[in-house]
This record gives C-alpha cells, structure tokens and sequence, in this order.
C-alpha cells in the first residue's frame, strides 16, 4: 500500500482560455482522481482535445488545462509529445501516488524544485519557494559562478543554494521521496534518436527549402494567435517583429501593435515601427515615455526580477506599458536572432574557432609570451580582455562562444570569487560542457544557432521576459521558436543562413513582404542608456551598494571580495570597463539583499 502523502497544489491564474470558474486551477479530473496546476498555453489544444474526444473522453471547460490533465490520463508521459506550447505543470497522480513534472521543449516557462528534508517543493518562480520557509536562504556558489561569468545563472543552477530548474525538454517524476528525471526532446536529437516527431524540411535545394519554410512559420504564428481575450504585437520595426505583423496581415489578420517611443529622438526607432505599421494598416499604438520615465521604473524592475540579471528592464518596462494599454497577450520577435542567424557572432565565432584550433597547436611558451605582451600592448577594454583570455587561458574557455557572451573572464571571476574551488567551477560548467558536446556535431553555424538558443536565450532572455511580463499581468509568446519550427530550421546548411541579407531565410521566406530599409538598416535593440546613467542620475544610488564595506558586510560578503567591486566599478568611471560589469554586480547585490 503506498505511503499516505499529503500533497498541497496552488496556482494564481492569469486566465487567457475559459475565462469561468470552469477553467481555475488546481483542476481536478473526477473520473480519474488526478489533479493538475498548469502554467502556459498549449496551442494546439483544440486538435488534442478532438483526438481525446474521439476516443471517448468528455470534457467540462473549454481551456487547454483540462487538455493536459485529460492527455496525461490517457497517455501518460508520452502526452508531452502531442503537444505545440510553452508550458511548465505538475500534476498528481492519484493512482500510482506519484507527482509527475514538466518543461516545454524550448523552456519558454520556467520550473523550479527543491527536495528539503521529507519536503518536495515546485514552483514557476524561486521566490515562491524561498517564501515557503523550507529553503535555506543561501548562495549556491555554482549558480554564482555562472552569474558572474554570463551575467545569469545557468540552468539547472540558481543562485539559491539546492533550488534547481528542470531543463527545457524535460520531465520529473516524484514518488515516496525519490526523484526520477528524464529528457523527451531536444533541438539536436541524441545517439537514441531520442525526440518529439517534427517536420522536417527537404535540404535538396534551397529553394525548395523557402517554400517549405514559409508555411511552416505561418503557422506557427497562426496557432499562437489562441485566445479568448484580444492579442497583440510588440512592434519594433524589425526583422523578426516586422515579420510578425507581414505573416498575420497574409492570413487576414489585422493585429493591434504596440510600440515603445522615445520621447528623445536619439532613442527612438519611431519611424522604423511606423513604416511597418503603415505598409499592413496595423491598429497601431504608440507608448510615448522619457529616460525619466524609465529611470523611475528602474526600483519596480528589480524589484520584479525573480533571479538576478545583468538585462531584463528593457523587457520589464514594455510589458509595463503594454498591459497599461490594455494588451493580455503579446507576439513577441523574440529568439529570431537565435534560430534566423541574426547575431554578429554567427560571423565571428567560427573565426575564433578556427583561430583557437591553430592557437592551441603553438607551443605553450610562444602562447604566454603573446598572450603577455597582447594584454601589456593592447588598450584596456572589455574585448582586449577576452581576446587576452582566450590566447592565455586555453583550456578554461570551453568555446570561443562562451567568450562572446561572457561577462568576467575566468580571470576577473577568480578575482572576484578566491574561495572558488575548481569541482565547484567544473559543476557549474558541466550544463555548457553538455550543449557544447551536442553542438559539436553540427556545422558551425548551425552550431552557434544551438548554443544561443540553450544558453544565452533560455538563460536570460526567456527567462527574463517570463517573469518581467508575467509581474505586469501580461503573457508574452514567441512564436519564432515554435519547437517544430526552430527544430527544423536547425536542420537546413548553415551556410544558407548567412550572406548579405541579415536571416536571409526568414526574410526571403516572406517573399520580399518587408521594406529593404527594414531588413538592411543597422541592428537595434530596445536602448537604454545606462553608460549616461551610470555617470549623472544612478550614481549616487549605485556607488554606495559597491562599496567595499557595504560588500563586505551584506549577504556576499564571504564570497565576493569587496576591494575587486569597488576596482571594477571605478574602472568604470575610468572608461575601461562597459557599464555592464559594474550594474551586473549592482543587480547581484540589491537581489540577494531583497531575498537573502
């Protein structure tokens, strides 16, 4: 007889489907005794629904929640590989007394969980575990690690010490205490063939490729536009925002768009988003603010974040001011750059790889005595410190890509961190080391397509826009990393990502549907100007919490060594190192007294 368990579910909903009682959570299955609290949407429900219907099953709401919870009594696990979402549930079993897990195959929706003494704690954000009073406030010094190096904390690790996040892809089974984890999908398929069945597009020619592609992103968008209340755009004019608007205007849509505008033109991309919105007679919205205005929101933003980050204001005050328009749910462009190869690193990183490959054939002595003089000879900045890095520490650097997003070099980190043991630092790496093994099997664009999408944009920008959007009340989705559409992207040569054209499949998936001043102008994201800041308005806020003794005294005050962050922020000051390094630490330190 199983062990009696007492199992507690809870939820807060932000109800986007079957807005009646019918559809609030924890939801129970009556004819099955399961119960499930869910997070996310599955897009494709109704297509679920109808084959569940088809074999018998009767339904009660009309939301995507009892979809899963009917799915899993009909399938068990294997549920997971009919569904197209972001989602992150839990879900009792009551039959086998076991709590069942799991991760969307992107990690658009974070989960985290904790095993504290005879306890099993799961939750969407890791303040809510803390909040508990289970989970020792301490630094994990893994997670810390990871922060320090790429400005976030890298999956499975958080910055709370025994908390961990189920992997994108994943699932977990708890029953009487012990854990079971396993993986159901991943972008690049292991020796098993494990995987979710995705479509798969012909690489016999390019061509043929593009006309393949294009109905493939059409309906990822068109599944994404699910609702029962209204879904809007976040228009940048850019590529993969303008893309948005050009795929839902072909299938007859007319969605409202909204767009952040700079009240000072040096900052505003006004006329990009409004050509767009022109050109597909969008129900365009403008929000008008000032640096004032952002400077002001800056307190509500970390106060907001649920891990630290050295990114994410951006994100948190355009969900801010699109909820306040009225906006539930938003497309986002967002992981464009990732699948697409839209990053200047797709260019320059197989470079560096080539450049490390004939570097680490020199001898040791000739690598020292360049490396030395390199660093002697070359100005003092940010670059000229990770080129230093990869000549000097070869072997540390586990890519040159890592080097591309790395905030402190493996030498600045040890600075900042000297009581870093190296099982810790060689912990903290072994999920890059698995990305990097798998990525290896690829080309070298393709490659770095993989290592963005389950590094830099799983780490920080979705997690980033989950809880910064989530905060405000509003559901942000992105449909250019649909799971099969990024799978199969990933599939085609590299090299016919990449020419003169910036995501040269995307754009010419869309049959020329975008203004060539919209593909060729320069990149640019949402700018803020924190150099500016850092210097006049936020000085006075941020020079005391660096302080040696404020360090010394607060809840990093056995780690970090307080003389390296006060060296770093008046580097800044100097001009030599950017304003990420010195705000990344900021951030770091304001968290962890919020928290910790």
């Amino acid at each position: 007889m199983p062990t009696p368990v007492e199992v507690g579910l809870g939820n807060r909903r932000l109800a986007i489907l079957d807005l009646s009682p019918l559809g609030h959570q924890p939801m129970h299955d009556a004819e099955t005794g399961n119960w499930i609290v869910y997070n996310g949407e599955i897009y494709n429900f109704r297509d679920v629904r109808g084959e569940l219907e088809q074999a018998g099953d009767v339904f009660v709401s009309h939301s995507d929640t009892e979809v899963v919870l009917k799915a899993y009594a009909r399938w068990g696990g294997r549920c997971l590989t009919k569904f197209r979402g972001m989602f992150a549930f839990a879900l009792w079993d009551a039959r086998s007394h076991s709590l069942f897990i799991a991760r969307d195959p992107m990690g658009i929706k974070p989960l985290y969980f904790v095993q504290s003494g005879s306890y099993f704690l799961f939750s969407s954000e890791v303040r809510t575990l803390l909040g508990t009073g289970l989970v020792r406030p301490r630094i994990d010094q893994a997670g810390l690690i990871n922060y320090l190096t790429f400005g976030s904390a890298y999956d499975p690790f958080t910055l709370v010490e025994s908390v961990r996040a189920l992997p994108p892809g994943h699932a977990l089974t708890w029953t009487n205490g012990t854990l079971r984890q396993s993986a159901y999908w991943d972008l690049v398929d292991d020796e098993s063939g494990r995987g979710l069945t995705a479509t798969s597009i012909s690489t016999d020619s390019e061509q043929g490729a593009l006309a393949q592609l294009q109905p493939l992103l059409e309906e990822a968008v068109r599944l994404q536009l699910v609702s029962d209340v209204p879904v809007g755009v976040f228009l940048s004019g850019g590529i993969d925002s303008s893309a948005l608007v050009s795929i839902l205007s072909r299938g007859g849509v007319t969605p409202s768009t909204f767009s952040i505008v700079f009240r000072e033109a040096e900052f505003s991309e006004a006329e990009h988003s409004r050509a767009i919105a022109r050109k597909f007679r969008t129900d365009h919205h403008e929000i008008n603010i000032s640096q004032v205005d952002v400077l002001t929101a800056i307190p509500h933003a970390l106060g907001a974040m649920d891990l630290p980050t050295m990114d994410g204001v951006n994100t948190f005050f355009v969900s801010r001011e699109t909820r306040a328009a009225g906006v539930k749910v938003a497309l986002s462009g967002l992981g464009g750059d990732e699948v697409f190869a839209g990053y200047s690193n797709f260019r320059t990183v197989p470079r560096m790889e080539r450049f490390a490959q004939l570097w680490k054939h020199l001898p040791h002595a000739v690598r020292g005595s360049f490396a030395a003089a390199f660093s002697l000879l070359s100005p003092e900045n940010d670059q000229n410190r990770k080129l230093a890095s990869l000549a000097r520490d070869n072997g540390r650097v586990l890519h040159p890509y890592f080097l591309t997003r790395m905030l402190f070099t493996p030498g600045q980190r040890d600075l900042l961190l000297p009581g870093a043991d190296a099982a810790t630092i060689e912990s903290a790496a072994a999920s890059q080391c698995d990305r990097l093994r798998r990525a290896l099997a690829l080309d070298p664009v393709n490659r770095i397509s993989y290592l963005e999408s389950r590094c830099y944009m799983l780490n920080t920008l979705l997690r980033d826009a989950d809880f910064m959007s989530m905060s405000q009340g509003l559901e942000v989705r992105v449909p250019l990393i649909d799971h099969q559409l990024a799978k199969a992207v990933l599939s085609l040569p590299g090299a016919w990502k990449l020419n003169s054209t910036p995501k040269k499949l995307l754009v010419e998936a869309l049959a020329g549907s975008l203004p060539d001043d919209v593909v060729h102008r320069p990149k640019r994201g949402f700018t803020l100007p924190f150099e500016h800041w850092m210097r006049q308005e936020l000085r006075s806020e941020i020079a005391p919490v660096l302080a040696q003794k404020h360090i010394k005294d607060g809840p990093l005050g056995g780690l970090l060594d307080g003389n390296q962050v006060q060296n770093i922020w008046e580097d800044f000051l100097r001009g030599t190192v950017s304003w990420s390094r010195p705000w990344s630490l900021y951030v770091l330190q304001r968290w962890c007294e919020l928290h910790l």
